[in-house]
């Protein structure tokens, strides 16, 4: 089979962003000073930075027929995205609230998945042609858990490159790390997955021989400002960030830097090279407000690299 492309399995959501000096404590409203509605969900900004980033991308999920589902429609349509997607009047599209200072740019998140909660094995293999045709296959875990272990399943019988970013991090079997040739937490998730804190990046490569001890292929752990290590068998590698201007908002830098690096191998590129690019795809999505709405162009992501 002719492989190309990135298939990407997750939920849509619209972000609903709302800017301030502080989060409110319980009983107490506060005054913000920003808000901005867009659409979000780990699954379609990683889909929609693969797309941007220059592959051909298939996006698998489930949404409400409701407004924010037409929002949904409509953000595919402009990417080039080509949606395997069911509707159903029996749940509504996700929504999440994030919290935005309005200084620092660090966020804290809320996401309700909606109708994609109801996302299960059946979809997946409704879809699985799509993922087996795709030369990456990305999932994560806002949706159920059977959902992301179908489709790592159907890719990597396969053949598919897969990459697992298990965020949010939830409880799962370990057998799931042996369907994953890259596995890429933060270091909130790193630590949740092994126990082990990730405060620098000797405690990232212990996390990450825990994750390749778990049967991940390697282990690719974003490190925020630090960047991230690519951590496999034979090498263990930091890999710088980019710092491409002022930080605005970081909500979809984990999104931004899993597309690119997505992006990248459906490319052809070097499994390093792909770290690098997906860096440098994260390092100008903080620059720009909201998470899909904030991802880069392949030029922007080359001019960076080349710099």
């Amino acid at each position: 089979m002719s492989k190309s492309g990135v298939a990407v399995l997750g939920i849509f959501v619209v972000d609903l962003a709302f800017r301030a000096g502080n989060m409110p404590a319980i009983g107490e409203t506060i005054a913000g000073s920003g808000f901005a509605m867009g659409p979000g969900g780990k699954g379609s900004n990683q889909a929609v930075a693969a797309a941007r980033a220059g592959a051909e991308v298939t996006f698998v999920s489930r949404i409400g027929a409701d407004a924010f589902g037409e929002l949904a429609v409509k953000t595919w349509e402009a990417e080039g995205i080509r949606p395997r997607v069911s509707r159903t009047a029996d749940a509504p599209t996700g929504a999440a609230f994030i919290y935005v200072h309005e200084t620092r740019g660090d966020n804290a998140i809320i996401v309700v998945s909606g109708a994609a909660d109801g996302l299960g094995a059946a979809d997946v293999d409704a879809a699985a042609e799509a993922i087996r045709s795709s030369r990456v296959f990305v999932t994560q875990l806002e949706q159920p858990v059977a959902a992301a272990q179908r489709g790592l399943e159907i890719a990597r019988a396969a053949g598919s490159i897969t990459v697992f970013n298990p965020a949010p991090a939830t409880a799962f079997d370990d057998r799931l790390f042996a369907l994953c040739d890259y596995v890429v937490p933060n270091e909130t998730e790193a630590e949740a997955l092994t126990g082990i804190a990730v405060s620098d990046l000797a405690g990232a490569r212990r996390a990450g021989d825990a994750l390749l001890a778990k049967g991940a292929g390697t282990a690719l752990i974003t490190l925020g400002e630090r960047g991230a290590l690519f951590h496999g068998r034979d090498h263990s590698l930091h890999v710088p960030p980019f710092a491409a201007g002022k930080v605005v908002e970081t909500a979809g830098a984990g999104d931004a830097f899993v597309g690119g690096f997505a992006a990248a191998l459906a490319g052809g590129a070097d499994p390093l090279e792909a770290a690098r690019f997906g860096s440098a795809t994260a390092g100008i999505s903080v620059t720009r407000a909201g998470t899909a709405p904030a991802m880069p162009r392949r030029a922007e992501i080359e001019a960076l690299l080349q710099k």
